[in-house]
């Protein structure tokens, strides 16, 4: 689906390496760099390049690994903490009407990403699905990336 005025994705797929990681290059850069809005010991919450819409997060072990049963107990139960503190800021800081929240394992299943297990929290609104993804097979985006960056790193910064 194609994005009406999305100047970050231009920069971001010239800048992308081939097999490169986007959460391990992540923490190599600055958090506005990589988007990062929280990083911990275990886990990370990275403000998705590619959103279905304003806020879409992705919340993602520090550590590069794939499959679900190969989390550690640590990483599995700070991942669901940070899906509950990053819920919660989106209700605070965009007041969504609801979430879809989820996971795809593997390739075949629609991870973009499948070396790096990784949640989505994709925050909804009532309505905002419109004519334009139907008739153009375009999104248009409210907020400019850097600008939710912004209104969301705040709150993130007050995690333990």
């Amino acid at each position: 689906m194609k994005r009406l005025w999305a100047p970050w994705r231009m920069e971001y797929i010239e800048d992308e390496k081939i097999g490169e990681c986007i959460f391990c290059s992540a923490l190599e850069k600055t958090p506005e760099e990589g988007l990062v809005l929280f990083c911990g010991n275990v886990s990370m919450v990275v403000l998705n390049k590619y959103p279905y819409n304003n806020g879409h997060l992705l919340v993602a072990p520090k550590r590069h690994v794939a499959e679900l049963e190969d989390l550690t107990p640590e990483e599995s139960i700070d991942l669901f903490r940070l899906l509950r503190h990053s819920t919660m800021v989106l209700k605070r800081a965009v007041e969504p009407d609801g979430f879809n929240i989820g996971l795809n394992l593997g390739e075949t299943a629609g991870a973009g990403v499948p070396g790096h297990i990784h949640f989505h929290i994709v925050p909804r609104w009532q309505g905002d699905v419109n004519f334009m993804p139907v008739l153009a097979d375009v999104k248009v985006m409210p907020e400019h990336l850097s600008n939710t960056f912004q209104r969301l790193k705040s709150y993130f910064e007050k995690i333990q």
